[in-house]
């Protein structure tokens, strides 16, 4: 394993990796609007992983104009009001390897160097609103309770969350709204390949809060944590 992290400036790399979410996560028209114009305004904040000639990760950040409060939005805040006025903070948006390439410490690699691209433009800290792993295992018990979740040894419940604070981040506010997916009940069987016979609230895998139909319509409203790296 020969390990390197490349800028989106020093190779444009989409494409050669699969796509790693639940399908209901590629339909939040916020993201969807703001993604293709990413790698084109920002190439030097985007990373690829390699591993000799093979893609097997990314991690994608967004300079923002950040008042120090955690935003209840989350990254549909990122992608839209966080783009208001000059930038004084790097939020990372996502990260993500291939499954045979995680628990081996490339993730923590990683952070420490978006905090690093954080500090090499002078912002005051990098923030991120974190999809906490294990949460959908968890889709019943309110953000606001999981954030709160910790281990024996004073670190967190979540994994995700976990890698965080070892490289030095501080658990802010969840963000209760950080994306909101909303499409027909026959889009949401698409996406599921699951069936909703009736209105009311389901559980659907990979989502970290349950979906609620409505009239024909599901609605999804994704949960996060803010979390905050100093620069």
């Amino acid at each position: 394993m020969k390990l390197r992290i490349l800028t989106h400036a020093e190779r444009d790399l989409r494409g050669t990796l699969p796509y790693q979410w639940p399908e209901f996560m590629n339909h939040d028209p916020i993201v969807n609007t703001f993604w293709p114009r990413l790698y084109e305004l920002f190439p030097d904040f985007q990373f690829w992983i390699v591993d000799g000639r093979d893609t097997v990760g990314y991690a994608c950040t967004v300079p923002v104009h950040w008042d120090g409060m955690p935003e209840p939005r989350g990254i549909d805040w990122v992608f839209s009001s966080g783009q208001a006025g000059e930038p004084t903070t790097l939020s990372a948006v996502v990260a993500a390897l291939l499954p045979e390439y995680r628990g081996k410490g490339i993730s923590s690699v990683l952070l420490r160097r978006m905090v690093s691209l954080a500090t090499a433009h002078g912002f005051d800290a990098m923030i991120a609103p974190v999809r906490p792993t294990w949460k959908e295992r968890y889709p019943l018990v309110p953000i606001e309770n999981y954030a709160k979740w910790r281990r024996e040894d004073s670190f967190h419940y979540d994994p995700w969350i976990r890698t965080h604070e070892r490289v030095g981040a501080e658990v802010l506010d969840p963000a209760p709204r950080s994306m909101t997916i909303t499409g027909t009940r026959e889009e949401w069987e698409e996406w599921t390949e699951l069936q909703f016979p009736e209105d009311g609230e389901y559980v659907v895998p990979g989502a970290l809060t349950t979906v609620r139909f409505e009239g024909g319509t599901g609605t999804y409203v994704e949960p996060n944590v803010w979390l905050r790296h100093p620069a």
